[in-house]
């Protein structure tokens, strides 16, 4: 039997709002045993304490939790609930549901999309942002490129990764059995964590050397994944990993394609993405959208281009806060929708300032 993955993109009138897919359940456009993975963006701040996403996670959970014969607590582990909070500018709070069936074998169509889910263990707040958060999170990526039977790295186009974040409730925990985490700062924290998190998928893809040095972490960002996009919570202890490719063997009319964006306004960089699954000039049938997941990030050198922008001196908006609205906005505009997946703070996820871009189309 074959992989045959559908995606579903529900709009949401709020982190609470399962309506699209309470409707989408009853009509039988799947079965909650087919749903392998949830992304969604909600409209909290992207911060530590975004409850937005745990708010939305737990919804899905309770919906989830009878149809599937588990407890809400036990949805989690059956489903990969990726919640990214932060819908500034024109992004749209959505979820994005991936349903996978056992099919009969493809008739030699050509790869379709392919799609994998693993976890890691819980982390330690003193292993995050060091060599054990990155080189459990590439043994939970290897293992998800096999759930998804995708045979070759270069077949991946996107990896995406929920991981967690510090708490002061942590970082005293740590202290008291004699251990110090890499930071004590809260938001920083969640920097370190995505940053290994990138780390570990670029080890276990082969697109760095290994091993990966510790101090690398948010120090060299000539190291970085063309294919990992990571998001921290406080809502986890451990990482959720789900690995997005092509493959000969699924089935389905679902292709993903990839690029890197090389600074915030890389309009090129964008329209490469679309071209990699023939979605070509400016023109773009957006009929063919399934949607798009990208990263976003501000040049950490207080410059694009030469030209200084204010997003790291800002004291009242987070810089993540302003990436996502700007590059939200640019890529939009060539979606033609605003209900598309766009994660602020890249670190060593693409070229600093940069980021990679994911596009999910029919065939």
């Amino acid at each position: 039997m074959a992989q045959q993955v559908d995606l579903y993109r529900i709009p949401m009138q709020g982190p609470g709002d399962m309506s699209g897919l309470e409707k989408l359940l009853r009509e039988g456009a799947f079965s909650a045993h087919d749903i392998v993975a949830v992304l969604g963006k909600t409209e909290g701040n992207g911060g530590v304490n975004d409850f937005t996403r745990e708010y939305a996670a737990s919804s899905f959970c309770r919906v989830l939790a009878p149809l599937l014969g588990c407890t809400p607590a036990e949805v989690e582990h059956r489903v990969a609930l990726v919640m990214s909070g932060g819908t500034e500018g024109v992004l749209s709070p959505h979820a994005s549901v991936f349903v996978r069936r056992s099919v009969e074998p493809g008739t030699g169509a050509g790869a379709r999309l392919a799609i994998g889910v693993a976890h890691t263990r819980d982390f330690l707040p003193e292993e995050l942002g060091r060599s054990a958060q990155i080189e459990e999170t590439a043994r939970a990526v290897r293992e998800a490129l096999r759930d998804a039977g995708i045979e070759h790295p270069t077949d991946v186009h996107f990896v995406q990764i929920k991981c967690p974040l510090l708490t002061a409730e942590r970082v005293e925990a740590a202290r008291a059995r004699g251990k110090l985490p890499l930071t004590t700062d809260a938001y920083a924290s969640m920097a370190y964590s995505r940053g290994a998190s990138a780390l570990g998928v670029a080890a276990a893809l082969h697109e760095i050397a290994t091993p990966v040095p510790e101090n690398a972490v948010l120090e060299d960002f000539g190291l970085y994944s063309t294919v990992a996009s990571a998001s921290a919570g406080i809502e986890l202890l451990h990482s959720v990993v789900v690995v997005m490719g092509n493959s000969e063997a699924a089935a389905g009319d679902l292709v993903i394609g990839h690029s890197i964006m090389e600074d915030a306004i890389d309009l090129q960089g964008v329209m490469k993405a679309f071209a990699s699954v023939g979605l070509n000039g400016f023109a773009v049938d957006t009929t063919r959208v399934v949607n798009v997941f990208a990263k976003a990030e501000s040049s950490p050198n207080g410059s694009i281009r030469g030209f200084r922008h204010t997003m790291l001196d800002d004291t009242d908006i987070t810089p993540t806060r302003h990436a996502r609205a700007a590059v939200g906005g640019l890529i939009a505009g060539v979606a033609g929708c605003g209900a598309i997946y766009v994660s602020g703070g890249a670190e060593h996820q693409g070229p600093a300032g940069g980021g990679p871009l994911a596009v999910i189309a029919r065939a």
